[in-house]
Parts: C-alpha cells; structure tokens; sequence
C-alpha cells in the first residue's frame, strides 16, 4: 500500500473540511506537491496555495486526473451534479473516492459514479469526520460495503486518520448516529460553554473573564478525557462530583429539568435530519 508520502491525492472542494483534510495528511507526511484541490473560487485558490502549498484547479476533473484517492468534500445539494460530471475521469482511472457529505448513501454515490456493481466500477468509502479535524483532533465514523478491498479499506483509513480517531462502522444506517454524535457534536459543546459564560456573566462576572473560564474549561474536559486510552465518562463525571457539594447542585438540577433527555431528544433530531438530507439530495 502505498505511503501518504507517496500518495497523490484530490480534494473536490477547498472549504473548512478539505482544509482540516489537507493540514492532516500533510502533517503526517503526505507531500504538498501530490495533493490537487478543486475549488472554483480564485481567491479560494491562492489562499490554499499560500497556506499549504499544494496545487489546486478551477476544474474538478483537472483536479482528479492521476488521483490514487479522490475526496468529495462538497455541500450534500452539489454532490449529485459534481459527482455525475466527474464520472467519466472517475471510471477511467478508477481511484478510491471517499466522501465527507452529510446525508448522502454510498449507493447513490455508486450511482452517480456509473457503478454497473457495487463490486464494479470505482470503489466508496463513506465517512463523517468532524470539525475539530482542524487542528488534527477530529473524530471521523467510516463506512464500506463488503465489496471495498483490504488495501483499499486501510487507505481510506490511513487518509482519514490524518485529522484525528478513526471507527468503521457495521451499517451505513450507523452514520447518521455518526452524524449526530460526533459530526454535530462540537457544536453541543460550543453552546454549553457560550451559555456557561452567559450565566457567568450574570452571576457578576466580567465578560471577558466569564468566556475565558468557559472556553478554558471546555478544552480542559477534553484533554482529561483524551488522555485516558479507553475513558470511562461515567467514572470521571463521579470523581469531581462531590456529595452535598456544588457540581452535585448543578447536576441534579440538570437532571430535574430533563437535561438527560434533552440531549438523546437532539441527536434523535440531529440524525433524522441526516436521513432527510439523503432524501432531499439523494435523487
């Protein structure tokens, strides 16, 4: 298999995804100078250019010519229209394609791509990373049917791997769960800590002060929780709770407002909305 030092590789889209993507494989070794992005916008261009080297295209198909992986890092209502277009070059050079979009099924990637088999034609790989892949702390859920070769399944692991945690998942169903985990989850976090400084800020605090403590303790979590190999949240949560004390008041008064709920109630609507964008932009 090849190496990411080797590996030639192209992004179709240059937006945030495909810049965490990008700062990833080329922290890990890939070079600048195999990696094509596809982004129609000049200024686009020259700042990918400028922040990472690598060469970029207004055309997608110019983008993937000579391609070993192809990313599809585009907003799921332009996935069909770039994905039928790009399928000519696609069937004649036959590249792994891995896609970061929301929503949309690998069968009706395969569709597009002109597939006759799943087994036939070029082979997809479904994945959902998350924002946090930015700065190489992504979380990234995969997908693959059964007929995704050995080599190829580690290809698309070791790309994505780049920006962080890697999972494959048994069903493609489980994306969506993905979706609404991970995917959307930093966003959940965010607004905890953005509603945290507001009650700061009402309890008398400075502006200033409030935000800096909230966004402190939100990536102060995170590294106690990544640093453990197998985190047992449960566990952790415990360790700082002491009976009688202050994070037992606010604890149990999340929990008489229904806060446990709530959070399974938003992923349930976080993964619906996964499946209504296969719905809306799968045709």
């Amino acid at each position: 298999m090849s190496t990411l030092s080797s590996l030639s590789i192209a992004l179709i889209g240059g937006g945030n995804m495909a810049r965490g993507i990008i700062g990833g494989l080329l922290g890990k070794g890939a070079s600048a100078a195999r990696i094509c992005v596809a982004e129609p916008n000049e200024t686009g261009r020259l700042a990918l250019q400028g922040d990472f080297g690598v060469r970029t295209a207004a055309d997608n198909t110019a983008a993937v010519a000579g391609a070993r992986v192809v990313i599809l890092a585009v907003k799921p209502q332009l996935m069909s229209a770039v994905v039928r277009a790009l399928a000519p070059a696609l069937q004649a050079s036959k590249p792994l394609v891995i896609s970061v979009a929301a929503g949309i099924r690998s069968d009706r990637l395969r569709q597009w791509l002109g597939n006759s088999a799943p087994n036939a034609g070029v082979q997809v790989v479904r994945t959902m990373p998350n924002r946090p892949a930015l700065i190489g702390a992504g979380a990234t859920g995969l997908y693959a049917d059964a007929a995704l070769s050995a080599d190829d399944r580690l290809l698309a692991e070791q790309v994505m791997a780049s920006t962080g945690l890697t999972v494959w998942v048994r069903r493609e169903d489980d994306i969506d769960a993905v979706t609404a985990l991970s995917g959307s989850g930093p966003a959940y976090f965010f607004r905890l800590a953005e509603l945290m400084a507001e009650a700061g800020i009402a309890q008398g605090l400075d502006a200033d002060v409030a935000r800096q403590l909230a966004a402190q303790t939100l990536a102060g979590a995170g590294q106690l929780v990544a640093a453990e190999a197998r985190p047992d949240l449960a566990r952790m949560r415990a360790e700082v709770t002491s009976r009688g004390g202050t994070t037992e008041a606010a604890l149990n008064s999340f929990a008489a407002q229904g806060f446990d709920s709530l959070v399974g109630t938003a992923m349930a609507a976080a993964a619906r909305r996964s499946r209504e964008l296969a719905a809306q932009f799968g045709d």
